[in-house]
Parts: structure tokens; C-alpha cells; sequence
């Protein structure tokens, strides 16, 4: 049987989607062997993809254990302001350089999102899509890298805020107020637009949470 062919980047991408997929959540034990088996991918890839991983703060030890990393309300607030600032750069700049294209692209998604609507998960995958596309339309690649990290840490967050009751078609509507400024080329009002969405979305995961902990 042939040796798997899979490399470090390749095994570091299944993790890291299985974990933004929820298949692996905050405090759950990766193991090397476990993910070889499940992935296909030979244990030195996982390995380094592991190391990797840990040292983006994605991974934590636990004794000799490495498990998924979860946020604290400290590090949540701060994930958040990140965010509000470079995204906010990101709808300001693409206001400024977005094509007509890439704007009917942003029409289009907000559109096809009203479909998922009651599926909290599925609109979680397709608002992921909609912001990235907004990166890109700011056509700065030092921004869209940025703005990759802050994603990826955005994958230890266990739920959406889209699960709230009549959060999904307000984000909605707010993606609509986002693209409708970017199409006018008003950097000002897309930024606060998108910072707005931010702020909004921050809100309803806290108030999820303080739920969460009454039920407790």
C-alpha cells in the first residue's frame, strides 16, 4: 500500500476546517493516531500540522496533551475589536476598490443567503463567505492575511450567534446595508456598517452565553 501523500499544509487544513466545523470543539483532546486514521494523512503531517496549530494559540497543552484552545470573555472582547477595526478597514477599502463585479458578487451572496435563513449553520458557513469576499474586495493582501488569523481564531467559538431567534435575517439585512455602501463607493458609511454587523453579532453571542451559564 502506498505511503499517504498528504503534506503538513494539507493535514493542517483538515484540522483546522474540522474544528471551525465543530467536529472538534474547545477542550476536546486531539490525538496524532485518532487524527492519521480519521484524515488518511500519515502522522509526521499531523505532527507538524499540530505544532502548527499550537503555535497560532489554536492548540493548548493540557499535561502532555494538546487540546482544542477556547476563549475567555477577556480574550472574546479582544477578538472582537480586532475584528470591528480591520474588517471596518476592509469595507472601507472595498467601498473605495471593489470592481462592479465583485459587487454583484456581495448582491448575489445576500441574496442566496435569504434561503438559509432558518439554518443557523449553513448561513454561519455562508456569512464566512460573504465577509471574506469583502476582504478581498479591498484588494490589500497584508489586510486579507491579517484578517485570515482573525478567522481562524474565530473557529474556537463552539456556536454562531446566528442561533439567536431573528439574528439571521437582521445579519442579513446588515450584509445588505454593507454592500449597499460599498456600491456607492461611501468608505465611511461601509465601515460603519460592517463595524455596526460586528457589534451587533458580539452583542447576541454574550447575551447566548449569559443563557448558557443561567441554565447551568
Amino acid at each position: 500500500m502506498n505511503e499517504p501523500r498528504q503534506t503538513s499544509a494539507d493535514a493542517y487544513s483538515l484540522i483546522l476546517q474540522a474544528i471551525d466545523d465543530g467536529i472538534y470543539r474547545p477542550g476536546d483532546r486531539l490525538v496524532e493516531s485518532e487524527l492519521a486514521e480519521r484524515f488518511g494523512v500519515s502522522r509526521t503531517p499531523i505532527r507538524e500540522a499540530l505544532q502548527r496549530l499550537e503555535t497560532q494559540s489554536l492548540l493548548t497543552r493540557d499535561g502532555r496533551s494538546l487540546i482544542v484552545a477556547s476563549l475567555d470573555h477577556n480574550q472574546l472582547a479582544e477578538l472582537y475589536t480586532v475584528r470591528a477595526e480591520l474588517e471596518g478597514l476592509a469595507a472601507r477599502l472595498a467601498a473605495k476598490h471593489a470592481t462592479i463585479e465583485e459587487v454583484r458578487v456581495l448582491r448575489d451572496m445576500v441574496a442566496d443567503d435569504l434561503a438559509l435563513v432558518n439554518n443557523p449553520k449553513a448561513l454561519s458557513r455562508a456569512n464566512k463567505r460573504f465577509h471574506k469576499q469583502i476582504h478581498l474586495a479591498s484588494h490589500n493582501r497584508f489586510l486579507v492575511q491579517q484578517l485570515d488569523l482573525v478567522h481562524r481564531s474565530m473557529a474556537l467559538l463552539a456556536t454562531t450567534s446566528l442561533e439567536a431567534e431573528g439574528r439571521g435575517q437582521e445579519a442579513l439585512d446588515e450584509h445588505a446595508a454593507m454592500v449597499d455602501a460599498i456600491a456607492r463607493g461611501d468608505g465611511e458609511a461601509a465601515d460603519n456598517a460592517l463595524r455596526n454587523h460586528i457589534s451587533h453579532a458580539f452583542e447576541t453571542r454574550l447575551k447566548l452565553e449569559s443563557g448558557d451559564r443561567t441554565r447551568k
